[in-house]
């Protein structure tokens, strides 16, 4: 039945559904997931790095996390080119809003620009949906850290933790279960690592699987955005009992 309802973006079908939007949504969830954790003093990012060939240099570059402006970072789950395509333009509006105002985009302000984007292609025909979910971590003056999540609708929220990708269902459960008020950097990469250990597929964690980025402010209160180094992610996973064995690098 559904089968004559899914071959157009724009069809709703007759119990109100987009049936391409939800393939989108789909296509995510096959994807390595990704954790976000908001904490009083900052945000924390950590996403399952997939491996798919050993002739990849997977320590020379980052494939989940992206830098969109000084304040702004996200984690990524799903299609990698459609996501570069929706970083690229999130990257020309931030700048596009500095040079004309002369400070940092809000957060917020980005994320609804780039939701809206998100959306158009979901209501014109020749389309298809990004297939590609984002969470957004950023810092602005006048409400401090935040974490955002958005999905190929267009759609967005606020949110205090969050997980795409594979298996996010068991994970939302278990930050839902775990999470607490004013939380610490420290406590949630902790806690983002733990439900990546317990969600993952993987028998074995070491950072050639998994990434890790952290928003922070300097002590002279400046943003910084910093992703953390193999060689001490290996050593955090043995620390927190996930990994027996601190991994070196070939």
């Amino acid at each position: 039945m559904s089968r004559r309802y899914d071959s157009r973006t724009t069809i709703f079908s007759p119990e109100g559904r987009l049936y391409q939007v939800e393939y989108a949504m789909e296509a995510i969830s096959n994807a390595g997931a990704a954790i976000g954790v908001l904490a009083k003093d900052g945000v924390v990012l950590a996403a399952e790095k997939r491996v798919i060939s050993k002739l990849l240099a997977t320590s020379k570059s980052t494939e989940k996390m992206y830098k969109i402006d000084d304040h702004v970072a996200c984690a990524v789950a799903g299609i990698m080119a459609d996501a570069n395509i929706l970083i690229n333009t999130a990257r020309l509006q931030a700048q596009r809003y500095t040079l004309a105002y002369q400070e940092p985009m809000p957060v917020e302000q980005l994320v609804q620009s780039l939701c809206d984007t998100k959306q158009g292609y979901t209501q014109f025909g020749g389309l298809r949906p990004f297939g590609v979910s984002f969470l957004f971590a950023g810092y602005d003056k006048k409400f401090g850290f935040q974490l955002y999540m958005s999905d190929p609708s267009g759609n967005y929220g606020g949110r205090k933790a969050g997980a795409i990708g594979a298996n996010n269902q068991a994970a939302q459960s278990m930050l839902k279960a775990d999470y607490k008020e004013d939380i610490t950097r420290e406590e949630a990469v902790n806690l983002a690592l733990k439900v990546l250990s317990k969600t993952m597929d993987s028998t074995s964690l070491s950072a050639e699987k998994l990434e890790l980025a952290e928003l922070s402010l300097t002590p002279e209160g400046e943003v910084k955005y910093r992703v953390t180094t193999p060689e001490n992610l290996n050593k955090l996973l043995v620390k927190l009992g996930i990994t027996q064995v601190v991994v070196e690098e070939q």
